[in-house]
């Protein structure tokens, strides 16, 4: 049942099958404020239910995949639950098993949008290609800028980040256990609204954690830090850490060039990479950061 899942999977990531993944380049949509917002009247999703082992435990047969019906997983992508999807493509034996949990930008909270579609098969296809598996939790809405204020987008305040990492915590467990093993590293990923979020985690130093271990960071399309970041990064743990954005994108620069030279002047391993893009994500940012990843967890150890 697996393979013959994994298999289709494998067919579907194809361009040829998924002729909505050549939409255009940017997202539709203005970039996030890194202003700090509350949390305490967003509802957060129940947790995801499942039987799956810790990260420390061995290899066991694979746990059933479930039943969920969802409008946020496209075709190509599979329900973990209401508000996550995995990609879950071959992983190859030669390597560490890696897992990539991707925060999208800012999406309307409707069925299958340009942004959403987007998000997903950039996930879909640049993790396909890698052999990394891929968790895509959908964000919370009341936290978008102004003029999409209610569209699914990331907190950033340190008050909803215990409850964001406990979820994300869940969905790798669940993941585990349909995978039949865990996973050996874990990356965390956004753009535009979750590079915002996860930049502002990395910046507070809550990721990574005991419960949720990050082996490299990517920020797309956005990220900022705070005062003082230089000296909380460096005493923190190093990671790898991917910094893509786009050099028609005015709204990021300020903030991308104060996360470089943060990470940088704390003697994180950073890769600076501009494209001639827009705002949003792009494969390009995926398949350079796994890169970056796999070069470090050779040459530097990680």
């Amino acid at each position: 049942m697996l393979a013959r899942r994994l298999a289709t999977l494998a067919l579907l990531a194809s361009p040829a099958c998924h002729p909505r993944a050549h939409a255009s380049q940017s997202e539709a949509a203005p970039a996030p404020s890194a202003t700090s917002l509350s949390s305490s009247a967003v509802p957060v999703p129940a947790p995801i239910s499942s039987s799956a082992p810790s990260a420390a435990s061995s290899t066991s047969a694979p746990a059933p995949i479930p039943t969920v019906t969802t409008d946020w997983c496209l075709p190509g992508l599979t329900a973990l639950a209401e508000d996550v999807c995995y990609v879950l493509p071959p992983l190859p034996a030669d390597r560490p098993r890696r897992l990539l949990v991707y925060l999208h930008g800012i999406v309307p909270p409707i069925p299958d949008s340009p942004q959403q579609n987007k998000v997903e098969m950039v996930v879909l296809h640049a993790c396909t290609r890698a052999g990394v598996a891929a968790l895509v939790p959908r964000g919370r809405r009341g936290f978008g800028p102004a003029g999409a204020r209610d569209w699914w987008a990331w907190p950033t305040s340190a008050s909803a980040a215990p409850s964001l990492v406990a979820r994300w915590v869940e969905a790798k467990r669940a993941l585990e256990a349909i995978a039949g093993a865990p996973f050996e590293r874990t990356y965390l990923a956004g753009s535009s609204s979750g590079a915002y979020a996860l930049t502002a985690l990395a910046d507070r130093g809550d990721v990574p954690s005991p419960a949720f271990p990050v082996d490299g960071f990517a920020a797309i399309s956005g990220g900022a830090v705070g005062a003082g970041a230089t000296d909380r990064f460096a005493r923190g743990s190093p990671r790898p850490f991917y910094v893509g954005y786009g050099t028609h994108d005015e709204t990021t620069t300020a903030g991308v060039r104060a996360l470089v030279g943060a990470l940088e002047a704390a003697h994180w391993p950073v890769r600076a990479a501009p494209h001639p893009l827009g705002h949003g994500t792009n494969e390009v940012y995926l398949d350079e950061a796994f890169a970056f990843f796999d070069s470090e967890d050779v040459d530097g150890g990680w």
